[in-house]
């Protein structure tokens, strides 16, 4: 059976961060499904279908390409890994205070499907102070993310948050 992790999140926006978390999972699966969360509670940034469109843009041409796709969800995430079907839930942890949110989703995703395992892996050291919420304080404040996200990313941030051609419109 092809071993099938889904990572998902909210994606709002991508960070190369989460691009090696998905590389390193790949060492471990077979594909790897980032699945988008359509999450009514959380007010994102980006639409769904913007959200999808930089995750495409980030993972295309990459050498993995052919091991990833793209999917989204709303409801129970053990629902939709069952569908797919899937084996596993990929999640990254950065610090401990990531650990005790992850732990308890963990544990209810146990309750709810005992045949679905939940893998951590720890945050690369060039990633662990990213996160989507920073990436985008950045852009708002004027800093520069080159280097931290993909090009077209980096390229929505600004045109999201009122940049153009370097400088604060």
């Amino acid at each position: 059976m092809e071993k099938v992790a889904v990572y998902p999140g909210s994606f709002d926006p991508i960070t190369y961060g989460h691009l090696d978390l998905i590389e390193r999972g790949l060492k471990i699966f077979d594909s790897i499904v980032i699945a988008v969360a359509a999450n009514p509670g959380k007010k994102p940034l980006f639409s769904f279908e913007e959200r999808l469109e930089m995750i495409n843009a980030s993972i295309d041409g990459h050498p993995l390409q052919n091991r990833i796709r793209v999917g989204s969800f709303q409801g129970l995430l053990v629902e939709y890994v069952r569908s797919l079907p899937a084996n596993a839930i990929l999640r990254g942890l950065r610090a401990i205070s990531d650990f005790e949110y992850e732990f308890q989703m963990a544990l209810m995703n146990r309750k709810l499907s005992t045949e679905i395992e939940t893998l951590f892996l720890m945050t690369g050291m060039r990633w662990i102070y990213i996160s989507s919420r920073i990436i985008k304080e950045v852009v708002m404040s004027g800093g520069c993310v080159t280097g931290l996200v993909a090009p077209a990313v980096e390229k929505k941030l600004q045109e999201k948050l009122g940049w153009k051609n370097g400088t604060l419109i």
